[in-house]
């Protein structure tokens, strides 16, 4: 359904209308600060007001521009630690009365959670649950063990925030999975792609560089295999993400060029004059940098990881996480292929096209209907 279309509808009545103002969670220190944005840009057009309430860390100077730019966002902020962190309960305790403090006072027609245990609130409104990653998955996928038993709390708070949801949605059929998977089944699941928009990412003219993007010290996105034979590599590398852990301590990096923390506007020059863009990641629910990466026209060399074979199948070359040598002969074989370079870059461009901020839009505005239409 298109902006127009569903215009169209509710003119007609053949729809509700759109709500009039969401409550919305967000952590400021991974993807889900993107994806608000995007989302929030995009309801925009329909007239919805977000009421963001962020949680993980105070914003950056970066991060409060992007927000004044939403002229249909009031933040309200909070350092409350986030549920996957170390010792968080007391905090998430805090955080939820903070949470049905801003409810009973903005009295928002519904409530759409980028996190679990707080879906277990007793909420007015009703609750959507959106599931980004969460550490059992990520364990598994990394670690490959079962998560310990330190954090048998974790499990059975995002377990009754799981039941307690009112909707449950993914980026991924791949994430939607794991959850089903590991905690409960959820009959009522859906998956909504993420986006990013297509004005802000385009190809350029292409140099002869590798490029990552990535939270560095999250060992997921496995930019360390990229690391590891980066000198070795006929092309330079070049790694652009936070390396401080927001629990403490920093990664180092060898051989490749560190470009530090960048926003979406310095990161898009970057895109559209890559060649290549490598992400072996061991866990990636959705991989909004991949899909910059491709609506830039890069080509991809990806780890071979459900979610990203179910988004980028065929347009993608894909590596054992665990294997940087093969990595290492991937791209020294892609790097001497012009042609390879220039058909791949074509084929992500083209599946990235399937991941528009008007279909993302459209897939939430209708889990908004149906959560107000049951309320």
């Amino acid at each position: 359904m298109t902006e127009t279309d569903y215009k169209k509808g509710c003119d007609e009545g053949g729809v509700s209308a759109p709500p009039r103002l969401i409550l919305m969670t967000a952590d400021t220190i991974g993807g889900v600060w993107t994806y608000v944005l995007e989302l929030a840009r995009g309801l925009s057009v329909f007239g919805v007001e977000v009421a963001l309430a962020t949680m993980g860390q105070p914003l950056s100077q970066e991060q409060r521009r992007e927000v004044a730019d939403e002229g249909n966002v009031t933040l309200y902020e909070s350092g409350y630690r986030l549920e996957w962190m170390d010792d968080p309960w007391a905090d998430v305790e805090l955080s939820g009365a903070w949470l049905l403090e801003l409810e009973d006072r903005l009295r928002p027609d519904l409530v759409h959670l980028n996190g679990y245990a707080h879906a277990a609130l007793p909420w007015q409104s009703p609750c959507l649950v959106v599931a980004h990653s969460c550490l059992l998955s990520w364990w598994q996928a990394v670690r490959r063990e079962d998560l310990p038993s330190r954090y048998q709390q974790y499990r059975q708070r995002v377990a009754q925030g799981l039941a307690a949801a009112d909707l449950v949605a993914a980026p991924s059929a791949a994430m939607l999975r794991n959850i089903q998977t590991l905690y409960l089944p959820l009959p009522e699941g859906r998956v909504v792609h993420n986006a990013r928009s297509r004005t802000r990412f385009r190809p350029g003219h292409k140099e002869d560089f590798i490029l990552s993007v990535g939270r560095v010290w999250d060992e997921a996105k496995n930019i360390g295999a990229l690391v590891k034979n980066a000198c070795d590599l006929p092309w330079p590398v070049y790694v652009a993400g936070e390396i401080n852990h927001p629990g403490g301590g920093s990664v180092t990096m060898g051989g490749v060029n560190r470009l530090g923390f960048l926003s979406p506007d310095e990161l898009a020059p970057w895109y559209a004059a890559a060649s290549v863009y490598a992400l072996p990641a061991r866990y990636e629910p959705f991989g909004l940098t991949v899909l910059e990466a491709a609506l830039s026209g890069c080509a991809l060399v990806l780890g071979d990881i459900p979610s990203l074979r179910e988004l980028w199948d065929g347009a993608a070359i894909f590596v054992d996480p665990d294997s940087p040598d093969l990595l290492q002969e991937e791209l020294c074989r892609l790097c001497a292929d012009r042609a390879r370079q220039e058909s791949l870059g074509n084929k992500a461009l083209a599946q990235s096209r399937k991941f528009t901020a008007a279909k993302m839009v459209a897939g939430y505005l209708s889990l908004y209907r149906q959560l107000c239409r049951v309320s």
